[in-house]
């Protein structure tokens, strides 16, 4: 059994906080400068100056966004882990309050949400765990930025809709929502599970970095057929027109019920903030 100090995990955590919010991925960066070769106009000014910022955020250590997000984690424990003096989960919320308080990240969470009150720390943290073998903890940082998490969309479908209708729900979840969500947008899409585990689904889909391949044939076709047609939808670049309203459409399935086709669509904005730790 290997032991792990909880403080380690707490350190940890503060730098993923600060590091993501800092540095936009460098998957992210490369397709944005690769796009704005194919835009003209604002279209093309626009994809610049995020690319600007980006430099300019890393040199200067700060936020790329004002909005730096609802902390998400994604969470692999080793089955052959203690953590010595405490949990992985308050580790996690102690390593997010030190982050946020120490390099100045706004704080967006309310501890009800209907009496609204700022926690200040923007804890508690959203944390997703999965129980691995071995002896190592992996922990994914994603800050999602409300903007985008709220032209997320959710609906179950009925079975017999199959791809076209999948299809179509999804385009028209950009088309309708994807202008408030500062594009270029990247699109999460879970498919099957239920009604709670698809949300899920959408959300890790936003993990994958930008050029890599679905594992499954027909699926990383709908992958390629989706980013050609929500390109198509002529949002572009802030809601201005043109040819990059996405950088990337990824698909992430699971086994469902035969009465159920439920899909839900996780939008991220342009700055799709992601950061890894193996400890």
């Amino acid at each position: 059994m290997r032991k792990i100090k909880f403080e380690i995990l707490v350190n940890a955590v503060e730098s993923l906080c600060a590091e993501a919010n800092f540095e936009l991925p460098k998957d992210i960066l490369k397709s944005i400068k690769q796009n704005s070769i194919l835009e003209t106009g604002i279209a093309k000014d626009i994809l610049k100056e995020i690319v600007k910022n980006a430099v300019i955020a890393k040199k200067e250590k700060i936020p790329l966004c004002q909005d730096t997000g609802t902390a998400n984690f994604f969470v692999k424990l080793g089955r052959n882990v203690n953590i010595e003096d405490g949990n992985i989960c308050d580790a996690i919320n102690k390593g997010v309050s030190l982050g946020y308080i120490n390099n100045y990240l706004r704080k967006s969470i309310v501890s009800d949400p209907i009496e609204r009150r700022n926690t200040q720390d923007n804890t508690p943290a959203n944390i997703y765990l999965d129980m691995i073998d071995g002896d190592k903890i992996e922990i994914i940082f994603l800050p999602k930025g409300g903007g985008s998490e709220n032209a997320s969309m959710l609906k179950m479908l009925v079975p017999s809709v199959g791809w076209a209708g999948i299809k179509e729900f999804i385009l028209n979840s950009v088309n309708d929502k994807g202008r408030n969500a500062c594009p270029p947008l990247v699109i999460g899409v879970g498919i099957g599970g239920d009604f709670t585990s698809v949300c899920l689904l959408s959300k890790k889909a936003l993990l994958r970095e930008i050029g890599s391949k679905n594992k499954n044939t027909f699926y990383c076709d709908k992958e390629q057929e989706l980013l050609n047609d929500i390109n198509k939808l002529n949002i572009g670049p802030m809601g201005i027109g043109g040819k990059t309203t996405a950088l990337a459409a990824f698909i992430e399935t699971k086994p469902t019920h035969i009465a159920s086709l439920s899909v839900a669509v996780s939008i991220q904005c342009h700055s799709c903030r992601r950061k890894t730790v193996i400890i």
